[in-house]
């Protein structure tokens, strides 16, 4: 399962894309707003920081408004992916973009009929909003499950990232159900390389290594 960061963050990308981990990046209107930069010009720095895909989301209503906005979105570097809410003017701008060979990410999925529709639209990734789903009383993994076994059943080439990563769990569920991405925040990465064992193991080896390392 490859691994994203969430954010849009240049420093917080910069330190997990340090770690050689990070296949990926998916931003969102709401994370881009909060760096406080010019959009285009932060999507541009973000897909020079990582090799694999940058997600960026069109935000226009209607079908000709996405797909004028996908275009210009693409155009900013080879890597950029465009993120389409899931709805019938998102579903009908995929078609089209699909076609023009423009990967998109369809977002804002919470079942897997809608992943099945986006898949059947030409999105190059589906993208199951895990956490929300939980917010609202149901079990988001369950989702995920859902639309792998879907997608499975009819080879369906679609990959799916499960997003709103709430913690830790999240991605180990979603790596035993065979998801092909997770998208994590920062926080989620750093409570995910962080144990106690670990850090009480490395405390003993130095204690004992200033014990030994003059004899």
């Amino acid at each position: 399962m490859d691994l994203f960061i969430d954010t849009a963050n240049v420093g917080e990308i910069k330190e997990i894309n340090s770690w050689g981990i990070l296949s990926g990046v998916t931003t969102n209107p709401t994370l881009a707003a909060k760096e406080g930069k010019k959009f285009h010009a932060l999507i541009k720095e973000i897909a020079a920081i990582v090799d694999g895909p940058v997600s960026a989301e069109a935000v226009c209503p209607d079908c000709a408004g996405i797909v004028e906005e996908a275009r210009e979105l693409a155009s900013l570097a080879e890597n950029v992916v465009v993120k389409i809410p899931c709805m019938p003017e998102g579903l009908a701008a995929t078609a089209i973009l699909a076609g023009e060979g423009i990967d998109v990410n369809m977002t804002l999925v919470f079942s897997a009929n809608q992943a099945l529709l986006a898949a059947h639209a030409g999105a190059a990734y589906v993208s199951p909003f895990v956490g929300r789903v939980d917010d609202a009383g149901n079990d988001g993994m369950m989702v995920i499950e859902e639309i792998m076994t879907v997608y499975e059943n009819y080879d369906i080439q679609t990959e799916v990232i499960c997003a709103s990563v709430r913690h830790p769990q999240h991605v180990v569920e979603a790596a035993m159900l065979g998801c092909d991405i997770a998208t994590v925040p920062y926080d989620v990465f750093q409570k995910m390389i962080k144990h106690p064992l670990t850090d009480k193991g490395i405390a003993a080896f130095l204690s004992d290594w200033e014990k030994v390392k003059n004899l």
